[in-house]
């Protein structure tokens, strides 16, 4: 039977005998992504005969089958010249134990998934210099424990994903920091609770993951804001997802957690998959100023530069607390909060209305809620002016920063998120 088949050896599941009806067909000669997840492939038939019936493969899924060593894998790719990307998760593969003789079967591969294949950091490395120009390696669920840093291998890899290996932590990632091209690395649910990057100083950057652009820490354990503060040291990190930790699940007030962290880490573009747009950034910055400006007092801050000494503890909790007074100025008395950061109360403020179109229209001043949110504001106007709630477009001017016009995008935001404070100047179109 294996001579009559012209591709791999595939069993039937429910008579456990080889189907040939995979390579009879004519199409495969143009194919180029194939899925043979749970087809039960154990082998790779006649030498030769894939490369025949499927020359122009590149995706080959072969997850979840009865492969069962790298050396059955390594027949299967001979076959095919131009593979790029080959998922052999949930086979229990026997790797080699030793350093492997370069053949080039794997010189064009560049996504490669070995979910649940049972592979040791080890065998990564020894299996390694047979993908030169790999660029995606998934390795969750294996149990691996990084145990020496790559030298020479991994070089190109861009994505690395450690998912669910509960044995790796903190030190163990420093052996793989200085990836130079690592733009993704996946760290969900390996039991992660602290990071620390020795060689960078508070406020500075550390040498550490330079190409680091997109991190994802979901399902850990990280717990204290000291976590958070490493995070700004990352030299291009632009993107991060953190959801299920007891940092972010335990406070009633996500939108709270989330200008926290925004207002942490400055280059940050992307949280938790949404977008992180000027005007959010600007309000969680002056907002993080405001909540824990009576502690940066207390701890020896102070608006005038000569006397402004806040201590060590202080600026290791708040690193970026000073660049933000650099950037808005410090903040005055008078602006300082006394309750929990970012609490949203029913306060009243007070702001002139003005309607730049109308120049006939007085200016008037109103006491909203700061609570209130935009798309109720809108509402509020449309009574007033007899006009579609649709056509009604807001913005405001601050008197911190007189000149510019702020955008008040999103109708679900409550006019606090925007920091708009007594005395600023509602603009109201239509």
């Amino acid at each position: 039977m294996m001579g009559a088949t012209k591709g791999l050896c595939i069993l039937n599941a429910g008579t456990q005998q080889e189907d040939p009806l995979f390579v009879q067909t004519s199409q495969l000669s143009r194919l180029r992504d194939i899925s043979l997840s749970k087809c039960a492939v154990c082998g790779a038939g006649e030498k030769g005969r894939i490369a025949e019936a499927c020359p122009n493969i590149r995706e080959v899924d072969l997850s979840q089958n009865l492969l069962s060593s790298w050396d059955e894998v390594t027949q299967i790719a001979g076959e095919l010249a131009l593979l790029e990307a080959l998922n052999l998760s949930e086979n229990k593969l026997q790797f080699p134990s030793d350093s492997l003789s370069l053949t080039g079967t794997f010189s064009t591969l560049k996504v490669l998934v070995l979910n649940q294949t049972g592979i040791t950091w080890a065998e990564v490395l020894w299996c390694a210099p047979e993908w030169p120009v790999l660029q995606e390696l998934y390795l969750a669920s294996n149990g691996i424990s990084i145990s020496e840093r790559p030298t020479d291998v991994l070089q190109t890899v861009k994505l690395l994903d450690l998912s669910s290996n509960p044995n790796i932590n903190e030190n163990q990632l420093f052996l793989i920091a200085y990836l130079p091209r690592l733009e993704q690395l996946i760290l969900s649910n390996i039991g992660l609770s602290s990071l620390h990057f020795p060689d960078a100083e508070i406020g500075g950057k550390t040498s550490m993951f330079p190409a680091l652009q997109y991190l994802v820490v979901n399902d850990n354990q990280i717990s204290q804001w000291a976590f958070i503060n490493e995070l700004d040291k990352l030299q291009s990190l632009h993107a991060l997802s953190c959801i299920r930790n007891p940092l972010t699940e335990g406070s009633k007030e996500a939108q709270n957690t989330r200008q926290l962290i925004i207002a942490k880490i400055a280059q940050l573009k992307s949280l938790n998959k949404c977008q992180i747009f000027p005007e959010e950034r600007r309000g969680a910055e002056l907002d993080y100023q405001k909540a824990f400006g009576n502690e940066w007092k207390k701890a020896g801050g102070h608006q005038d530069p000569d006397r402004n000494r806040p201590n060590e503890e202080f600026l290791a909790a708040h690193p970026r607390f000073q660049l933000l007074c650099d950037k808005y100025g410090t903040p005055e008395d008078g602006e300082l909060k006394v309750q929990q950061p970012f609490m949203l109360k029913n306060q009243l403020l007070t702001l002139k209305i003005k309607y730049p179109s109308q120049l006939d229209q007085q200016v008037l001043e109103k006491r909203l809620p700061d609570s209130m949110t935009v798309q109720k504001v809108k509402g509020l106007f449309s009574r007033l002016l007899k006009v579609p709630v649709s056509d009604i477009l807001l913005s405001y001017e601050s008197l911190k920063m007189p000149g510019r016009e702020i955008e008040l995008q999103n109708d679900l935001k409550p006019l606090q998120f925007y920091s708009m404070e007594n005395g600023d100047c509602l603009l109201v179109r239509w």
